[in-house]
């Protein structure tokens, strides 16, 4: 992947922190619709540990925990750094899923948070972009994973019954956008009608509900971790430079303002807005608190990117580190 550094084995107080930090930004990503965790994870350089780790739990796996072979077990699956990494994600989503969910809800508050990631996606693109090998079939996988998340972006959200079944069919395919760089799990929720639902189960801890969209998001995780990874193992440029194409795609759903032109009622009687159009900026001093924003996300992710690889594009023009050496 983007960093050769192992994190898959945290040993130090500094390693969990930066797992658990990471895990945050991965959650707190996730909860915003248009914005990926797994692009957080792949510029903190977690990605490729994060596909190992899940690829772990397999028939070897299965045949050590039912021959109660507990040290071998361990020995075989990451779990110091899936615990990490886990209970960052979790405690974004239970700390901050009320938060967003507010503010997302505030036209004003709604701005400015998607200012703030918008400039986040905007870094992560110029960060790994810069990555890559770019060549006329590199050029080709990034403008088809741009059409593709373009496209998905602007799907209308469907009108769903919350029964276990479409739940678990939602979680399943929800995670597999999570760890896409660009594709947004929550904004599949959406487009299926489940993001209130599950937003609403996670705020008022339906213990139920919660299991049923785990136990999809876990099939459906182990599943798509093993493509995404023979992928990377087999084309790599291509593959990145396809990822880099879902997050310029993703832009579109994330800027700040927007106008609601389709909408409904939900069944609770609430307001739901079913597809927006991009508007250029009015408010003069809102514009500027949400341009403050947007390089706040962009400065943000590319110092954490500079930090970790040491070759981020801008901040190389200035301020040398060792780079440490992507695959081909």
């Amino acid at each position: 992947m983007l960093d050769r550094k192992d994190h898959s084995d945290p040993r130090t107080p500094r390693d969990y922190l930066r797992l658990f930090s990471t895990g945050f930004a991965m959650g707190s990503a996730d909860l915003v619709p248009g914005v990926s965790g797994g692009t957080m994870a792949f510029i903190l350089g977690v990605y490729e540990d994060l596909l190992n780790g899940i690829k772990s739990f397999n028939l070897k796996a299965i045949k050590l925990a039912l021959a109660l072979r507990l040290k071998e077990l361990l020995a075989h699956i990451p779990l110091r750094f899936l615990i990490a990494l886990g209970l960052g994600i979790g405690t974004a989503v239970l700390t901050l899923s009320n938060f967003l969910s507010s503010t997302l809800a505030d036209p004003t508050g709604r701005v400015f948070l998607f200012a703030f990631f918008f400039g986040l996606v905007i870094a992560s693109v110029v960060a790994v972009g810069g990555k890559v090998k770019w060549s006329p079939l590199t050029l080709v996988a990034l403008v088809v994973g741009a059409v593709v998340a373009f496209a998905i972006v602007n799907l209308t959200p469907a009108s769903a019954e919350s029964t276990p079944l479409n739940l678990f069919v939602a979680g399943m395919i929800a995670i597999c956008a999570m760890i896409l760089p660009g594709i947004s799990g929550s904004f599949i929720l959406l487009i299926m009608g489940h993001y209130d639902n599950v937003l609403s189960a996670v705020s008022n801890r339906e213990i139920l509900t919660l299991v049923v969209v785990a136990a999809g998001c876990a099939v459906g995780i182990v599943i798509f971790s093993r493509v995404l990874s023979w992928l990377l193992k087999r084309y790599y440029q291509l593959t990145v430079a396809l990822l880099v194409g879902f997050m310029i795609g993703s832009l579109w759903k994330v800027w700040p303002w927007k106008e609601c032109i389709v909408s409904d009622v939900d069944r609770h009687g609430d307001f739901r807005c079913l597809q927006e159009a991009n508007l250029l900026p009015q408010d003069g001093s809102q514009i500027a608190i949400a341009i403050g924003l947007l390089l706040a996300g962009f400065l943000l992710v590319s110092v954490l990117d500079h930090l970790q690889s040491g070759g981020n594009p801008l901040f190389s023009l200035f301020w040398r580190r060792p780079q440490v050496a992507p695959e081909s």
